[in-house]
């Protein structure tokens, strides 16, 4: 893996802001939109955006058929599962209870790791992960342990543990693939080619999510000129631009690195939040940012 960049640094800061956004986004249309359908019709939007760019891909579908168990996991994985996840969690659990076990995504990138591709965690990647998770607690806390104390699990906290489980999986793959995709293996598929086929796979899972959400749990979907706004940004920005940027950085990087990234979308979270509500940051939002970009130079040092 090669070293932490500036321009590296970026790319993995662009998607926490995004998800950020998709967090609030999937909160404000609970009760406008199922869950699953949201996701569904999230990447169906982002595939026809993307076709365009990535559409050649298709000329050779011997390719993508020589590949297609992981090509379907990764779409699993990644495209097809987090974010639905997430919005079946909004529907039970509180910001705070999410926040708190997306903070976790450091531990379970480690554990991934070190269980399945024997990656022994080093002492600095511990330290890092210790100070990223304490600025996401100082920033869900508002820097009250009181706050942390009450905190209580519900069904949607259990999805979500499921959610950031898988995302570790998905962002090892990523980093670690198999030989048909390594090196003179691997298709000649420019950035735009690879994300349209995980779309591709992550879409057929999404929709059929959504067609079991429907035939359980049916609901009518709340149109407004707002719900249409909410689709369009989860489908450019937390979709196309996120996944692009992630994959760039996780494929540089390395995914344990790139998870302490990650403990950045709750603190975005937070001045989204407090932005919308025209309420001006608080102390605890910089010394979060502190502690958190701490995290990050900590896990990035490189080994003596």
């Amino acid at each position: 893996m090669s070293a932490l960049t500036p321009r590296i640094a970026f790319m993995l800061t662009l998607p926490p802001l995004l998800w950020a956004g998709n967090a609030v986004v999937g909160r404000a249309l609970v009760g406008s939109v199922p869950p699953l359908a949201l996701n569904a019709m999230r990447w169906w939007l982002a595939l026809a955006l993307l076709l365009p760019l990535g559409w050649r891909v298709l000329r050779a579908p011997g390719k993508i058929g020589a590949r297609w168990l992981h090509l379907a996991l990764l779409g699993l994985v990644g495209v097809g599962s987090y974010n639905a996840l997430q919005y079946l969690a909004v529907q039970t659990s509180t910001p705070l209870n999410v926040t708190l076990i997306a903070a976790s995504a450091p531990v379970w990138m480690l554990l991934t790791g070190l269980l399945f591709y024997g990656e022994r965690p080093g002492a600095r990647q511990i330290g890092g992960a210790a100070l990223s998770l304490a600025g996401v607690a100082l920033v869900i806390s508002r820097g009250s342990l009181e706050t942390l104390r009450q905190v209580t699990l519900v069904p949607g906290d259990l999805l979500m543990l499921l959610a950031i489980a898988l995302w570790s999986v998905y962002s090892w793959m990523l980093a670690r693939p198999p030989a048909s995709m390594r090196g003179d293996d691997r298709p000649a598929w420019n950035w735009a080619e690879f994300l349209l086929v995980q779309v591709l796979f992550g879409t057929a899972w999404a929709t059929l999510g959504a067609g079991v959400e429907a035939q359980v749990s049916p609901a009518a979907i709340i149109w407004s000129p707002g719900v249409v706004a909410a689709l369009v940004y989860v489908a450019v920005g937390p979709s196309l631009i996120a996944y692009r940027a992630w994959g760039l950085g996780v494929s540089t990087v390395g995914p344990a690195i790139a998870a302490f990234f990650s403990n950045l979308t709750p603190v975005f979270a937070g001045v989204l939040s407090a932005a919308l509500l025209g309420e001006a940051p608080s102390w605890y939002h910089a010394g979060a940012f502190a502690l958190i970009a701490a995290g990050i130079v900590v896990s990035s040092l490189p080994r003596r």
